[in-house]
């Protein structure tokens, strides 16, 4: 007898269950169908006329009917649009090369080669490739961070998305009710927001927001306010800008494990126009359907990112602490528990809720059932954080190679540019022409604390390649194989 491979009963397990109400109906109706066609006109009329309403009652079931749509149409969330974003595109005078990286590296740390022998172990293995960008400042040899280059590169990055902005979308400064700002580790007086409102003379009564130290899942937990505020503010527009700054936060000391960012981290910047204006959903890209915010483990725990081997001949390894997966596989399960009753099919969510009672019940040893949840959306847009963080959510949400590859190829061609890198990857899979009308795009973000925030958007009509963004000059020549070493 022919063996049948689990995976078509698993597809046929999916299909029934999923249109298990179709299924049903059809007889049903059908049942129902032939019985009426056997009336005759007479009894339809007779029937009809059986039904006895006065007029009291009739008034009564009018007025229910008006009552329970007004509460309906109060009570249900206004919708945001996101009309557009841009993404900022680093001048090729940025560019650092893995020969300029490392060869500045031996000029700055010429005291302490080991720490120079460190940092060519990450970059090899970090999944970067040659035209990622640094900010001017630190360039120079030995970079001099001042706080005046720190603002000269978040006016650089900041003003130029928001023009990109402006172009795209025929949006003016006074069209504008919310702005909000989220920079991690750079928070100066004057706020980025007010150096926005300034320089594009924003309405007096404009209401802005400047959020700080929330880390590279930061650029999520923005849209979450901005979906907040436009929730009790009619008929407005939010513009959302996320940013890492490098400048004022490059280290120049021994610590290991305060170099890391410095082989990491990239310029980078994202403007996001959200609007709950009805006319918007004509022309606007996508309607945010879902955001799930999780915070898992501590600060202190979280921080302790790497660990080193070493024997006679120096470094020999570096790996993601283990606790740190750890507490970011919990931030994971939590927002994943969170997200799959609202997301997932029901075949599924039987399928993870059956195992659930097992492990309880009978086995506490089982194996946890990981919900497919390439059967809730299209694509996703896993932050580009580092190889490793790609590779543990692809494992985990078991993804396909194409399914990462936007977050692969963003670190490969920008680094690490934090809480925007989630609109770098979308802008790479609507460069691809990937994203039709109908589809559902899953941005996963993780930040310290430890963060796990994700936002779920539909696709309002089908998007071609566009033109101008970040991809534009390159997006043909991915995806790029990366090899596990790039030995420099």
């Amino acid at each position: 007898m022919p063996q049948i491979d689990s995976k078509y009963v698993k597809l046929a397990y999916q299909y029934l269950f999923n249109h298990l109400p179709t299924l049903i109906l059809i007889p049903v109706t059908a049942t129902a169908s032939a019985h009426l066609l056997r009336l005759r006109p007479d009894d339809v009329i007779t029937s009809v006329q059986s039904i006895h309403l006065d007029r009291f009652q009739i008034l009564c079931s009018v007025f229910l009917i008006i009552f329970i749509s007004t509460v309906y149409f109060m009570s249900k969330p206004r919708p945001v649009y996101l009309v557009d974003y841009t993404c900022y595109k680093p001048s090729i005078m940025c560019r650092v090369p893995f020969s300029t990286f490392m060869e500045h590296s031996k000029m700055n740390l010429k005291d302490n080669p080991k720490s120079v022998e460190f940092q060519m172990r990450i970059l090899e293995r970090s999944g970067l490739g040659e035209e990622t960008s640094l900010p001017p400042a630190i360039h120079y040899i030995p970079p001099n961070p001042t706080m005046e280059d720190a603002r000269a590169e978040a006016e650089l990055v900041i003003f130029s998305v928001v023009d990109d902005l402006f172009a795209r979308t025929d949006l003016k400064p006074k069209d504008i009710d919310i702005l909000i700002v989220n920079c991690s580790l750079f928070s100066p007086t004057p706020s980025l927001t007010a150096l926005v409102v300034n320089k594009y003379k924003l309405r007096s009564n404009v209401k802005t927001y400047n959020l700080s130290g929330m880390g590279c899942s930061a650029g999520i937990i923005s849209i979450d306010l901005a979906r907040d505020l436009l929730q009790v503010v009619p008929n407005s527009n939010a513009v959302v800008i996320s940013t890492e700054i490098i400048t004022p936060n490059y280290y120049k000391g021994n610590e290991r494990a305060m170099l890391l960012p410095n082989c990491l981290f990239r310029m980078g910047a994202a403007a996001v126009l959200l609007s709950n204006k009805r006319r918007e959903s004509r022309r606007a890209k996508y309607k945010l359907v879902h955001i799930i915010r999780t915070h898992k483990g501590s600060d202190d725990r979280a921080y302790k990112c790497v660990y080193q081997q070493e024997d006679a001949q120096g470094l020999v390894g570096i790996n993601l602490s283990k606790d740190l997966m750890a507490i970011a596989a919990e931030a994971l399960k939590s927002n994943i528990t969170t997200m799959g009753p609202l997301v997932l099919p029901a075949s599924e969510q039987l399928l993870f809720l059956l195992t659930l009672i097992g492990r309880k019940i009978f086995n506490p040893k089982w194996k946890p059932y990981i919900p497919d949840f390439k059967l809730a959306f299209e694509h996703f847009c896993i932050h580009a954080g580092g190889r490793a963080v790609i590779d543990e959510l692809q494992k985990r949400l078991q993804l396909s190679a194409e399914h990462v590859e936007a977050s692969r190829m963003t670190l490969h061609r920008f680094g690490n540019t934090s809480s925007s890198s989630l609109w770098y990857e979308l802008s790479y899979i609507e460069s691809k022409g990937r994203v039709k009308r109908g589809d559902r795009v899953w941005q996963i973000a993780f930040g310290s604390g430890f963060k796990c925030n994700s936002a779920v958007w539909k696709c309002n009509r089908s998007i071609g390649t566009p033109t101008g963004g970040p991809w534009e000059d390159c997006i043909d020549r991915y995806p790029v194989h990366i090899p596990e070493v790039v030995k420099l």
